[in-house]
C-alpha cells in the first residue's frame, strides 16, 4: 500500500480485564462473540469488504474510486473493529437513518458511500456496485447480533465518537502546532503528508472540506480516543488545538458535483 493505515492497538484493556476476574476466582465470561463469515458467496463478499476497508486506495475495485492516499482504516482503526475510534460495530442496526446534511433518510449503502466523496475525495461509486456492497456486507456482518435501532436523528451508531465538550472557539492553532510537533509529526511528518507510518492529514492527498473531520470538533473527538496511536493520551483541549492547526492547513476544496460520477443521487453540498 502506498501508505499504511493504522494498525491494532486496542488490545490490553481486554486482557487486562480477564486476568484480574481471573484473580478474584471467577469465571470468565468471552469478552466478544465470535464471528464467522457466512458460507458461499455472501461470506466471499464480506470478506471482500474487509480487503476493501484497508486497502481502499490500493485495491483495483475501490482504487479507481479513491482521490487521495487514505483507507477506510484510516478513520475507523482496526478495520472498523476498534471500539471507539470510528467504530463499525453495531453500525448496520442505527440504518435506515435520517441525515441532517442530506435532508432524507439515507441507508448504510448510502453512508459508506459517501465517505468515497469526501474522506477519500474521491467519486461516488454507483449504488449496488461490488464496492458498494461488499463494504457494506463487511459493516453489516459486524453487526450481527445487535438488536435494530433505527437512528432517527442522525447517520450513527451505537459506538459512535463521544462529542469533545468545549467550545470551538477555544481551539488555539499555535498550541496545537507544537502539540502537533511533539505527538504526530513523528508518523505523519512536520509538513503533514504522511509517511509509512501514518498517512497524510492535510494536503492534496488527505481529506478535503467536505469531510466531517474538516470540522474541529469532529477531529478532536477523534483524537482523543484514537491518537497517539495505542496510546490515546490526548486531553480533550489539546486534542481540539491540534484538530484547529490540522484543518488550518491546505487541503483540497468540495465541490459536491465533481465527486458524483455517473450517478445522482440526493447529496448535500
Amino acid at each position: 500500500m502506498r501508505r499504511q493505515t493504522f494498525h491494532n492497538a486496542a488490545l490490553l484493556a481486554p486482557i487486562l480485564a480477564v486476568a484480574f476476574v481471573s484473580a478474584l476466582g471467577a469465571e470468565v465470561p468471552s469478552s466478544e462473540p465470535s464471528r464467522q463469515l457466512p458460507p458461499g458467496p455472501l461470506g466471499e463478499a464480506v470478506e471482500l469488504g474487509r480487503r476493501l476497508v484497508n486497502e481502499t486506495s490500493d485495491h483495483p475495485l475501490s482504487a479507481p474510486f479513491v482521490g487521495n492516499d487514505l483507507n477506510c482504516t484510516s478513520c475507523h482503526l482496526d478495520d472498523g473493529e476498534h471500539p471507539t475510534a470510528g467504530s463499525f460495530l453495531g453500525v448496520a442496526t442505527a440504518y435506515p437513518a435520517w441525515s441532517p446534511r442530506e435532508n432524507r433518510v439515507i441507508t448504510l449503502e448510502d453512508r459508506v458511500l459517501n465517505c468515497f466523496m469526501r474522506s477519500e475525495n474521491g467519486i461516488r461509486p454507483p449504488n449496488g456496485s461490488e464496492v458498494s456492497v461488499a463494504i457494506s456486507a463487511y459493516i453489516t456482518w459486524l453487526s450481527q447480533g445487535e438488536s435494530i435501532a433505527m437512528n432517527p436523528d442522525q447517520p450513527l451508531g451505537p459506538n459512535a465518537v463521544e462529542p469533545v465538550r468545549l467550545d470551538p472557539a477555544t481551539a488555539d492553532v499555535d498550541r496545537g502546532a507544537d502539540l502537533y510537533e511533539t505527538h504526530c509529526a513523528a508518523c505523519h511528518r512536520e509538513d503533514g503528508l504522511g509517511s509509512d507510518d501514518g498517512p497524510p492529514v492535510w494536503g492534496d492527498r488527505s481529506y478535503n472540506r467536505g469531510a466531517g473531520l474538516s470540522q474541529n470538533v469532529k477531529l478532536a473527538s477523534w483524537l482523543k480516543v484514537a491518537m497517539p496511536l495505542g496510546e490515546p493520551i490526548l486531553t480533550e483541549q489539546e486534542a481540539l488545538d491540534i484538530a484547529a492547526y490540522v484543518n488550518s492547513q491546505e487541503r483540497p476544496e468540495f465541490v459536491l458535483e465533481e465527486h458524483l460520477g455517473t450517478q445522482k443521487p440526493h447529496a448535500a453540498p
